[in-house]
């Protein structure tokens, strides 16, 4: 990192030497702390009825200052990069340590793994081959069907470079490309309009989304769905056995038992899992991994935004509860080691613990198999939005494609279910565990106390007894 961070609207500079020793004082007497400084750009381009109708591009510099004492955290915050506004978030984040006496905690261990090249992906390509590859793929999807009468298609990507200067001066940097690109459809038969979509990503540069191959089978996908969902009949409510198809449903797992096992709610004993360590949580054969060093997905990270290297976490093994996710203050509270999972949305926000790629593993069942037992239930494929009790586990999520099966035999489409049910009770009643792992295409966003960050889920195709369907 260099010595002086330029970023400051009038052109000044951020002395890191003056800002160290300013960390140093303010954390003096403090368990730990660091000053995080950050400089994101990032795009975004909609195309929609037929014409592009937003392209945004947005700059941001600023730095985030905590001193951390016991459970107490102050934070102080700015988008000027100058020694004065590092010394106002110092004495305003500095009281938290008022009447604590502690050692500061030693800072990560470094890491040499890099996850994913430092590339700026709104390099390339240019603004005018973004829009004429928008309006290229409206019109391939337009020509696919007539039934098509609408297309929305959206490109979105970010360079984020962060800084960590620890209180003993050590200093920890990453630069994390983000890139996405979706595409929605919707379609009309007899006047009913239904829509489907498909979206991709991952921490690369566009032209790894944008190859022609890649965009048209997301157009396939989305077009695909939306027809399904046309002659898709109103779907049956009550209890009933449930199959999850692989890859996003893992989406299901994120929420209703993943953010259970973040170190924050169970140190608090506000999650269902709290206190179960060693204890069993979920049936045989079902184990849920929190997973950051996978290259280049969208969740991944070489470090957290406290400067640990992320990990492979083992959350849940053959049923048995293992651990939690954790950042350093949580970790410490609890007596344990960090696991990575320390994030924030931006330097105006305090790193939590949070997901980065959360999945179950693999079982030993072929999906064929799984699908073949379900006598009289849901074949849930997709899913949309959801809401999940974090205290309780209880989730509502709804399918954006699923099928009624009887005696293992894909009847027709539904619409309009919803899978009702509670994380911790839905793990204990999985029975089937199929061989088919799949992690997301790279579109998950997290949501938590008001932050969002990009996550990955993954899943192999499941079967779960006795799950609430609520229906039209």
């Amino acid at each position: 990192m260099p010595d002086g961070l330029s970023g400051a609207p009038d052109g000044a500079a951020l002395d890191l030497d003056a800002a160290r020793r300013i960390l140093a004082d303010a954390a003096r007497g403090a368990d730990d702390g660091e000053l995080f400084i950050e400089d994101s750009r990032s795009e975004s381009f909609l195309w929609d009825d037929g014409r592009l109708k937003s392209a945004s591009y947005d700059a941001s510099k600023g730095f985030g200052l905590r001193i951390v004492s016991g459970e107490r955290a102050g934070y102080g915050h700015s988008s000027v990069l100058d020694e004065a506004a590092v010394q106002r978030a110092a004495d305003a984040a500095g009281l938290a340590r008022r009447g604590h006496e502690g050692s500061l905690d030693a800072s990560p261990q470094r890491t040499n793994v890099k996850l994913y090249q430092d590339i700026d992906p709104l390099a390339a390509p240019s603004f005018t081959a973004k829009t004429d590859l928008l309006a290229e793929i409206d019109a391939y999807v337009r020509a696919r069907d007539p039934r098509v009468v609408q297309a929305t298609v959206s490109l979105a990507g970010s360079r984020r470079a962060v800084n960590i200067v620890r209180p003993d001066g050590e200093t920890f940097a990453d630069a994390r490309p983000l890139v996405r690109v979706n595409v929605s459809v919707t379609v009309e038969r007899d006047g009913r309009r239904e829509s489907g979509s498909a979206g991709a990503g991952g921490r690369e540069d566009y032209a790894v989304f944008i190859a022609p191959d890649r965009w048209k089978a997301l157009a396939e996908e989305a077009l695909r769905i939306a027809l399904v969902n046309l002659d898709a009949e109103p779907a049956p409510a009550g209890e009933m056995d449930v199959v999850l198809g692989p890859g996003w449903p893992g989406i299901l797992l994120h929420e209703a038992v993943g953010h259970g096992l973040e170190g924050d709610f169970n140190r608090k004993g506000t999650s269902a899992f709290a206190g179960k360590i060693g204890e069993r949580v979920a049936a045989p054969g079902v184990t849920v991994i929190d997973d950051g060093t996978f290259e280049n997905r969208r969740g991944s990270l070489t470090i957290d935004d406290e400067g640990t290297p992320t990990g492979r976490t083992v959350l849940i093994e053959d049923g048995i509860l293992k651990g939690y996710l954790q950042d350093r203050m949580n970790a410490r509270l609890m007596g344990v080691s960090p696991t990575g999972n320390g994030r924030r949305e931006s330097y105006a926000h305090t790193p939590m613990p949070r997901m980065t790629n959360t999945f179950m593993t693999a079982g030993d069942k072929d999906p064929g198999e799984i699908l073949r037992a379900l006598k009289r239930g849901v074949y849930a494929v997709n899913f949309g939005g959801g809401q999940v009790d974090i205290t309780s586990g209880k989730f509502v999520f709804q399918c954006t494609e699923a099928y009624y099966v009887e005696n293992g035999q894909i009847k027709y489409p539904i619409k309009g279910a919803t899978l009702i049910g509670d994380g911790p009770t839905a793990l204990t009643r999985v029975t089937m565990v199929g061989d088919d792992l799949k992690l997301d295409e790279g579109v998950g966003t997290c949501g938590k106390g008001g932050q969002s960050v990009p996550v990955g889920v993954g899943q192999p195709t499941l079967y779960i007894q006795g799950l609430t369907v609520g229906g039209l």
